[in-house]
């Protein structure tokens, strides 16, 4: 039931020119940040690393933008009560959507391939570290679409749900940024500054981005995706019995 949800979720993205317009808007302002801010090609060097600094910052407005049509648009439509009615678990309606949005992330980040390819003509990059940077943006959007689904879950509207998971999103990531920790650490609380880098979205993405391949980085993210469809799971099944 989880597949038939997901791949139903998956093709009612291509029914509208939306889903085009998302991969454009994405690709374009991906290679916009790399080429005119980051300057990848006046540093020197044949690597991705500006490329996957600003996913952080892109994902801030593109994800919650995926995430908030997620349940809010149902309840507005109407449309939440008939699903979940259909002979399958709430549990089984959330990851089904879930995987399709997570899907349709995935396929906007493979759009950004030609730019690597770009950079094994022109140089020699590490393409293990390039590697474990797609995987790390991959599991950055998949943690953020969670979070935008549960807030999605939580209202009608689909303005409230994105600045609601933009606002969430963007304190995660901020808690990562040195000159939030660096107070921690003039008041000497440094035991505090880094159990907050720890929970960091920003902190574990880094790790991924250098090509440290860390069991705890992966666990994080995949702990943060579960914690956060769970909540998605518990607002819906209130929201139903309300």
């Amino acid at each position: 039931m989880v597949r038939a949800v997901a791949w139903r979720e998956f093709k009612s993205y291509f029914t509208t020119p939306l889903a085009m317009v998302f991969i454009v808007i994405f690709t374009a302002s991906a290679n916009a940040l790399t080429f005119y801010i980051g300057k990848i090609f006046e540093n020197g060097q044949a690597s991705l690393e500006r490329f996957f600094l600003y996913h952080p910052w892109l994902y801030l407005l593109l994800v919650p933008a995926v995430a908030m049509r997620l349940w809010a648009e149902e309840w507005n439509s109407g449309t939440v009560e008939m699903l979940l009615t259909l002979p399958l678990s709430t549990a089984q309606a959330v990851v089904g959507k879930f995987l399709a949005a997570w899907a349709f992330l995935g396929l906007a980040l493979l759009s950004t391939v030609p730019l690597w390819i770009s950079v094994n003509i022109l140089g020699e990059p590490d393409n293990g570290v390039v590697i474990a940077g797609y995987l790390g943006s991959f599991l950055m959007a998949g943690a953020f679409l969670a979070i935008g689904s549960c807030l999605s879950a939580l209202t009608r509207n689909q303005v409230i749900a994105f600045v609601g998971a933009a606002a969430v999103i963007f304190l995660l990531v901020m808690s990562g940024l040195d000159i939030v920790l660096d107070v921690f650490r003039a008041w000497h609380l440094s035991i505090i500054a880094e159990s907050i880098a720890a929970l960091s979205i920003l902190t574990h993405f880094q790790s991924l981005m250098r090509g440290l391949i860390g069991l705890q980085d992966i666990i994080f993210f995949l702990s943060i995706i579960v914690f956060w469809l769970f909540a998605t799971v518990v607002v819906l099944d209130r929201r139903k019995g309300s």
